[in-house]
C-alpha cells in the first residue's frame, strides 16, 4: 500500500468566513498532526466489481459495520449487473486488514465467456425495485416499479449511526427522488424527508429496521442528517425522557448548522423535538426557519457537506470531523472548546461540567460551549473526477473507548467496560500508547471515467496526533459518577425495542397508495447552476427564495457520485 508522510506541523485556525465577515486571529491550536498515512482503498473481494459512495461506520456487537450509498456492481467487461440505493458490510478482519470487506446479499449471476468464472453481485437485480439494505415499503417500491427507468425513491445513509448501547445503534436517513431524465434539471433531486433506521449485527450480518415512514418532512431540517450524539438527560430538562438520555440531532443548512434535541423515546416522535435558539441560548419548540442565514439563529455558521461529532478520549471534549463545500478534498477539524463556555450556567462554567472536564454522556456540553475555529485537517488525494466527497471519520478504529460506559450492561465491571481494539495491523494498541490518538479517514473518490459515469471507491487514511503541547487549555479527562444520573438500560438480547420505540409496520403514505410525489412537497431542487455555485461555496437558492435543507446533503451524496441510475 502507497504511505505518504506529512511532516510534523501545527495546525493553524484558518479564517471563518461568514455573513458578518468576521476574522479569527491566527493562533496556535492545541492539536498537532504528527503523521497521516495514505492505506489502501476498501476492497470487496467476494463481488466481481462495485462502485459505491459513502462510507458511514459504526461498532455494533463487536462488528464494524459499514454503510453506503447508491451500489453499482458489474461483470469482468464493465457491463452493470446489479444496482441498489443503499448496501451494508463489515470489515472482515479489523486487525488483520481493515480495508477488506465482507459483504451481505451476493448473489451468483453469470457466466463470463473468456474466463469461465462466475459473475457475482450484490442483490443481484437489474432494478431499483428490490431497494437496498435498508428496508424500502411496499408503497416505495410499487413506485420504484411503476416508475422504473424514469424515476425512484432512494434511501441514503449519509452519516455514521449513533450506539444506543454496545449492540445497537440508529441512523437518519434521507429519502430522496431521483428523476434519471428531468425535463427540469432543477427536480432531479427532491428530498421527501428523514428516516428513522435502528441497527443491530449478528455473525450472519446487519439488520436494519425502519422506525415509521417519514420521521422529519423534507420541508424542515435534515436534523440528524450531519450528526447525532446521545447524552445524558439535560440538566434544565423539565420533563427527563424514561430513558434517561437525549439525543442532539445535528443538520446541515444552507447557512450551516442546526441543532435539535429529543428524548431517545421520542426521536420518531417530530411533534416533541426541541431546537436550539442560539441568540436566546435555550431550547424552544418552534423549528428554525428553512432559509435561516442570520449567523445569531444558526447553531454554527458555516458550510458543511459531510461529517461527524464524536467525544475523544485524547483531546478529553468533542470532536467534529468534516467536509465543507469547497472542492478542495480537504478534512476540517474543530473541537468543543471547554474553556469558552456559552452563557453563565453555574453547572457548566470554564473547564466543563462543574469546572471538572466532561464525561462522554455530557452531550449537553454541546449548547454550554463554543466550537474552535475551523482547521485544516488532512487533505486528501483528489480522484479522476478532480476532487473527492463524502469525508468521515471513524473513531472506533485506534480507541477502545468508543462507548461510553453507560452504554455497556449492568453486569459489567468497570474495567471490562472497553471494546476490542481495532487496527493493530496499521497500529498497534502498544504502539498508539492511547486511546484515539491516531483516527481513521475515508472519503470517496472517482477511481475511473468520467462524471457522472465512473467507478468510485471508499478510500481510507490515518491521522496521527501529536502530543498535546504543555500548558495547553485542554482538561484533564473528567471522571463519569453515579452522581451522573444515567441510568443503565435494561438489555434485550438482538431487540432493539427496549430502547428505540416499537417500529411500525410497512406503510403507506396518508395521501395516497403511492409515495407522495415530488409535486406534493414544498420543496425544490436546484439547477445545473446552483448546483455548480454549491461547490463553489456560494449560497444556493430554491423556488421562492427558499433556502434548501436537504439539499446540501443530497447533492453530495448524490450529483457528483456514479450517475447510477438505469435508463
Amino acid at each position: 500500500m502507497g504511505v505518504q508522510r506529512a511532516s510534523s506541523h501545527r495546525l493553524k485556525t484558518t479564517v471563518l468566513l461568514s455573513v458578518i465577515s468576521i476574522a479569527f486571529s491566527q493562533a496556535e491550536s492545541p492539536i498537532v498532526v504528527k503523521n497521516v498515512t495514505n492505506l489502501s482503498p476498501q476492497v470487496s473481494p467476494d463481488v466481481t466489481d462495485v462502485s459505491r459512495d459513502g462510507g458511514y461506520s459504526a461498532l455494533i456487537n463487536g462488528h464494524v459495520v459499514w454503510l453506503y450509498d447508491d451500489t453499482e456492481c458489474f461483470d469482468r467487461d464493465g457491463n452493470q449487473i446489479s444496482f441498489v440505493s443503499n448496501t451494508a458490510a463489515y470489515t472482515k478482519n479489523p486487525n488483520s486488514n481493515l480495508s477488506i470487506l465482507e459483504d451481505f446479499g451476493v448473489k451468483p449471476v453469470n457466466t463470463d465467456q473468456a474466463s469461465g468464472k462466475q459473475n457475482t453481485a450484490i442483490l443481484a437485480h437489474n432494478t431499483v425495485g428490490t431497494g437496498g439494505w435498508i428496508p424500502f415499503q411496499h408503497d416505495e417500491l410499487d413506485f420504484n416499479e411503476q416508475r422504473s427507468g424514469v424515476e425512484r425513491v432512494a434511501i441514503w445513509p449519509g452519516t455514521s449511526p449513533t450506539s444506543i448501547s454496545t449492540t445497537q445503534a440508529f441512523l437518519f436517513a434521507p429519502l430522496v427522488y431521483v428523476d434519471s431524465k428531468p425535463q427540469d434539471p432543477s427536480k432531479e433531486y427532491n428530498a421527501r424527508g428523514m428516516t428513522l433506521i435502528s441497527i443491530t449485527a449478528s455473525s450472519s450480518g446487519p439488520y436494519a429496521t425502519r422506525q415509521g415512514d417519514l420521521i422529519i418532512p423534507g420541508t424542515e431540517v435534515a436534523f440528524g442528517g450531519f450528526s447525532s450524539v446521545i447524552g445524558y438527560t439535560s440538566t434544565s430538562s423539565q420533563k427527563p425522557d424514561e430513558t434517561g438520555r437525549d439525543v442532539y440531532t445535528i443538520g446541515m443548512t444552507a447557512g450551516g448548522l442546526q441543532l435539535a434535541r429529543a428524548g431517545v423515546s421520542d426521536l420518531n416522535k417530530f411533534s416533541k423535538y426541541q431546537f436550539w435558539e442560539p441568540q436566546n441560548l435555550k431550547f424552544s419548540n418552534t423549528p428554525p426557519r428553512l432559509d435561516e442565514n442570520d449567523y445569531r439563529k444558526i447553531y454554527l455558521p458555516g458550510t458543511f457537506s459531510s461529517g461527524s461529532i464524536f467525544y475523544s478520549p485524547y483531546f478529553h471534549t468533542f470532536v467534529m470531523v468534516y467536509f465543507n463545500k469547497l472542492v478542495d478534498s480537504t478534512f476540517r477539524i474543530r473541537y468543543l472548546d471547554l474553556n469558552n463556555s456559552v452563557g453563565t450556567d453555574s453547572i457548566w462554567p470554564r473547564g466543563g461540567k462543574n469546572g471538572q472536564g466532561i464525561v462522554p454522556e455530557d452531550a449537553e456540553a454541546l449548547v454550554k460551549y463554543a466550537w474552535s475555529p475551523e482547521q485544516e485537517l488532512y487533505k486528501s488525494p483528489p480522484g479522476k473526477g478532480g476532487f473527492n466527497y463524502a469525508g468521515v471519520a471513524h473513531p472506533e478504529y485506534f480507541n477502545r473507548q468508543y462507548f461510553a460506559t453507560s452504554l455497556y450492561p449492568d453486569n459489567f465491571s468497570p474495567k471490562d467496560r472497553r471494546n476490542d481494539w481495532l487496527g493493530s495491523s496499521t497500529v498497534s494498541e502498544k504502539a498508539a500508547g492511547v486511546d484515539g490518538k491516531h483516527l481513521l479517514l475515508s472519503w470517496t473518490s472517482q477511481v475511473k471515467g468520467g462524471l457522472n459515469a465512473g467507478i468510485y471507491k471508499v478510500q481510507l487514511a490515518k491521522v496521527e496526533f501529536d502530543d498535546v503541547p504543555q500548558g495547553s487549555d485542554f482538561p484533564p479527562p473528567a471522571v463519569a459518577s453515579s452522581a451522573t444520573g444515567m441510568p443503565t438500560l435494561s438489555f434485550v438480547s438482538s431487540t432493539v425495542s427496549t430502547i428505540l420505540p416499537t417500529p411500525a409496520p410497512p406503510i403507506s403514505s396518508s395521501h395516497s397508495s403511492d409515495p407522495q410525489k415530488p409535486s406534493d412537497i414544498a420543496l425544490t431542487g436546484t439547477g445545473s447552476q446552483e448546483r455548480l455555485n454549491s461547490l463553489v461555496g456560494k449560497e444556493w437558492r430554491g423556488r421562492n427564495d427558499t433556502g434548501m435543507t436537504l439539499w446540501q446533503l443530497i447533492f453530495w451524496l448524490g450529483i457528483v457520485r456514479i450517475g447510477m441510475f438505469l435508463t
